[in-house]
């Protein structure tokens, strides 16, 4: 699994560089690629890799999407560690880039990261068809907006304190991981034109992410500062609407073992095609291990 990866993570990266270097020159591209390249693993970008197995489609075709993925993930963890946010200091196991470059820098080279990557979608080097691009950028734009990734985040911190419902938090965290991992996993089925699997793969794509998230919440819960590259025991401190506040950390141990068997049966008339993603799925849940 390592190997697959890693594999990934050097395939887009290596995209990225080669994209970002025909860029015109500019002040913000030391932050920008100081905050997408360096660390992180590409979960997002392997996911839709996997998915796209199952659909044929080109691992080039897959990677690019997965870059312009990457870009627009970057963006909201630059926005996510700032003082008037989350005020993280640590990111990938270095300064968080505000503390690098500054808070009114680190905005500017967020902000020029999420159209980077619809820039990736909108470019001639991703070759499909203008009406899939077209597909494709309306689809991460909902995902990455107030109805998705910003409002998430906008839930997150109000719901700061409060007694907040489990559906509640069940909600805000589609919004604010789920959403994301569902556009990788409705990317490859949009290529394709598969279109009587959209509901499906919605689901399983807000799944993973939920999962994703919840898993994230627990290695907060009992991690290493060090070992995971970020400061830990946070959540707690802020009174984060998390579900170990709600359930406590065993019984949402268990809600996620639940959730990944959730998935994995809905991934089961698939077959060996399905067998990367559910090696994903296994790696999303026990990474903290």
């Amino acid at each position: 699994m390592k190997n697959k990866i890693s594999k990934v993570v050097k395939d887009t990266n290596t995209f990225l560089k080669i994209f970002l270097k025909k860029q015109k020159r500019s002040d913000l591209m030391a932050p920008i690629k100081y905050s997408l390249l360096p660390g992180g693993k590409k979960i997002r970008t392997k996911l839709l890799v996997d998915i796209g197995k199952i659909f044929s489609i080109k691992y080039k075709t897959l990677i690019q999407v997965g870059a312009a993925v990457e870009c627009i993930h970057a963006y909201s963890l630059i926005h996510d560690d700032l003082p008037c946010m989350d005020d993280d200091d640590l990111r990938r196991g270095k300064l968080s880039t505000h503390k690098k470059f500054g808070e009114s820098t680190a905005i500017l080279a967020g902000n020029s990261l999420l159209t980077i990557g619809f820039e990736i979608l909108s470019s001639k080097q991703l070759k499909i068809s203008n009406n899939i691009k077209n597909k494709l950028i309306n689809l991460i734009s909902i995902c990455a907006g107030h109805s998705g990734v910003a409002g998430g985040q906008m839930l997150d911190l109000r719901y700061e304190k409060k007694k907040v419902s489990f559906q509640k938090v069940i909600d805000m965290q589609r919004k604010k991981t789920g959403m994301l991992f569902q556009f990788c996993c409705l990317a490859p089925v949009i290529i394709s034109k598969k279109n009587k699997y959209h509901t499906k793969f919605s689901k399983i794509g807000s799944d993973i992410g939920l999962l994703f998230q919840i898993v994230d919440d627990l290695i907060d819960h009992k991690g290493n500062t060090k070992k995971v590259g970020k400061k830990t025991k946070k959540d707690k401190k802020k009174g984060k609407a998390t579900l170990i506040s709600l359930l406590g950390y065993q019984n949402t141990i268990n809600y996620s073992y639940k959730l990944k068997n959730k998935i994995s049966n809905l991934l089961k008339s698939f077959g060996n095609r399905a067998e990367d993603v559910n090696e994903t799925i296994n790696y999303v849940l026990f990474r903290s291990k």
